[in-house]
């Protein structure tokens, strides 16, 4: 796989979280205004958003990634270890477990990532460009471990997908986010030399870092200063029903879309 050479990497997380969002990040895609998205694959309308996105204008030269999802929601497998009535395990006790992870929490991670990636695979015909996590799970160290087991998988497609490396620390937005990032970045330490020394494209670091409650403040985002090279993770889309149904994160979303429909202040990588 070849990539446009320095610029940054703008990528929609969640999609297929929804209908409204998939639409969303389409609308975006259609009009330039992304390098790529993130897939989430085990929901049910996951088939028929992927068959949009598959013929969206501008498919061609976007990274569809795969956004692993180990938090919240019905699983596609149903291993007991990594699921709590039903569903897969809020973050909070996700990564408690996961730091000093069971024999058996691993497997079922790993064949949860497994059936993920085969949804992805079936409905999009190729392998992911890139791969990240839902609330950053993949520096986790079950999904690491997956992660450098499944490579030789995963770059069957001649070449490497590259992954989403660790944050920039930045208190430009405050204490709060300060902190929220220095507690991602101390989860994902020593993971962007792992992944590489695995074969494994890393590109970052990764901004994009806010508080969503407070959605104006996406503008800044998108304003400061960036390099070569960064990742910056965004969620927009339209909001609907389902949406509110699944996610918190609903606000936001508009005006993220809104904001990234205006010229960006910097030149995006894509595929090429």
């Amino acid at each position: 796989m070849s990539m446009a050479a320095g610029h940054v990497f703008l990528v929609a997380d969640d999609y297929g979280l929804s209908p409204a969002v998939s639409n969303g990040i389409r609308h975006l895609i259609s009009n330039g205004k992304l390098s790529g998205t993130g897939c989430m694959t085990l929901f049910p309308e996951w088939s028929g958003e992927a068959a949009k996105l598959r013929a969206c204008q501008g498919y061609s030269n976007i990274f569809t990634g795969i956004h692993l999802t180990l938090t919240d929601f019905k699983p596609l497998t149903d291993g007991v270890a990594i699921c709590r009535d039903g569903r897969l395990l809020p973050l909070k006790e996700l990564i408690l477990a996961a730091l000093r992870p069971s024999q058996e929490l691993t497997a079922q991670i790993h064949a949860e990532l497994d059936a993920q990636l085969a949804a992805f695979t079936k409905e999009m015909g190729h392998l992911p460009h890139y791969l990240d996590g839902h609330q950053h799970v993949h520096f986790l160290p079950p999904v690491r471990s997956w992660l450098k087991n499944r490579f030789q998988t995963l770059a069957q497609d001649g070449g490497a997908p590259w992954v989403r490396g660790a944050p920039a620390v930045d208190f430009s937005q405050g204490l709060k986010i300060g902190l929220k990032t220095c507690f991602v970045a101390g989860l994902a330490c020593g993971f962007d030399g792992e992944m590489r020394s695995t074969g494994f494209q890393v590109q970052g670091p990764l901004r994009g870092f806010y508080d969503w409650q407070q959605a104006e403040k996406f503008g800044s985002v998108l304003r400061g200063r960036v390099g070569d090279g960064t990742v910056m993770m965004c969620h927009p889309g339209y909001v609907d029903d389902v949406l509110q149904a699944r996610d918190p994160l609903t606000g936001a979303r508009a005006e993220e879309l809104r904001l990234l429909e205006i010229d960006l202040p910097f030149a995006l990588a894509k595929r090429v």
